[in-house]
């Protein structure tokens, strides 16, 4: 009778882990002034879309146009009802949008006190720190730019290959993502198709957009340059068009905060925070 000895147990080698450079310092920093200037400009906006809750679109916009999207309250019996208008949809936004609840009750207010800065009414003052970080916003951007040309940034992490725009790679990413299943060993050290193009529209469209419908609603700045209004259609097209860019910017920027948590949070923190990034043979982001 023969007795055959148990077959080795193999377990498999450890993953191999690489500290790599992912960031440069340029982008580190111009990145972190961008998450500074974009939420002032925000809550800044908000305080001045306040003012005037209501978008429209063409050469005209006052209180009897018609409105492309407005927020507001309506009276509802001894109270105020809310609500958020598209085109010809209205939906009812009480507790949120179009009534605020401050000292003296409830107040017919677009956005809530805690998304603006001032928290309080003040046009002016919204106005005095959206043109301030605006600006900044500006020059900051320039820099970044200046950066990724002359560094080839743009050229070798933003442009995509001929086969990552192909139909069956763009649904393999799509699943992938939706999988929460993310890049794997080298892989991992680039971008994906998604992230290029979703950057390359954000760098290359919705900032300058913004920038543009930003100046167009200045009106020293239409009087030098005259082209200005005629390029969206109207002031009041511009102040639409700025309005739903930042609505973009900010849908743009919820996708991607979620993404760098569920891909590893620290890991790509580290990333922005000293340009070290840590990969392993498995692709399992720490």
């Amino acid at each position: 009778m023969t007795i055959s000895s148990p077959s080795p147990v193999t377990t498999p080698p450890a993953a191999r882990r690489q500290l790599i450079r992912r960031h440069s310092a340029t982008v580190r920093i111009t990145h972190w002034l961008n998450v500074a200037c974009l939420s002032f400009l925000l809550m800044s906006g908000l305080q001045i879309f306040n003012a005037h809750p209501r978008l429209y679109w063409g050469q005209y916009g006052a209180d009897a146009d018609p409105a492309f999207i407005a927020i507001g309250a309506t009276p509802s019996g001894d109270t105020l009802q809310g609500f958020l208008q598209i085109g010809p949809v209205s939906v009812r936004t009480t507790g949120f949008l179009g009534v605020s609840e401050e000292g003296d009750g409830a107040t017919s207010r677009a956005f809530p006190a805690w998304m603006t800065i001032p928290s309080y009414h003040d046009l002016g003052a919204g106005r005095h720190w959206h043109l301030f970080f605006a600006w900044l916003l500006v020059f900051n951007g320039l820099i970044y730019l200046t950066h990724g040309l002359w560094s080839g940034h743009f050229r070798r992490d933003f442009l995509p290959s001929v086969g990552q725009l192909t139909a069956r790679h763009l649904w393999h990413e799509v699943l992938d993502h939706a999988r929460l299943r993310f890049a794997r060993g080298e892989a991992a050290r680039r971008y994906n198709v998604l992230q290029k193009l979703s950057y390359l529209v954000v760098v290359f469209g919705l900032l300058p957009l913004m920038v543009l419908t930003g100046l167009t609603m200045s009106p020293g700045l239409d009087a030098t340059f005259h082209f200005l209004p005629d390029l969206f259609g109207g002031r009041p097209s511009a102040r639409t068009l700025h309005f739903i860019s930042a609505f973009l910017l900010v849908l743009f920027v919820v996708v991607h905060v979620v993404m760098v948590i569920v891909s590893g949070l620290w890991n790509n923190l580290r990333s922005m925070l000293s340009g070290r990034y840590v990969i392993n043979d498995e692709g399992v982001s720490p």
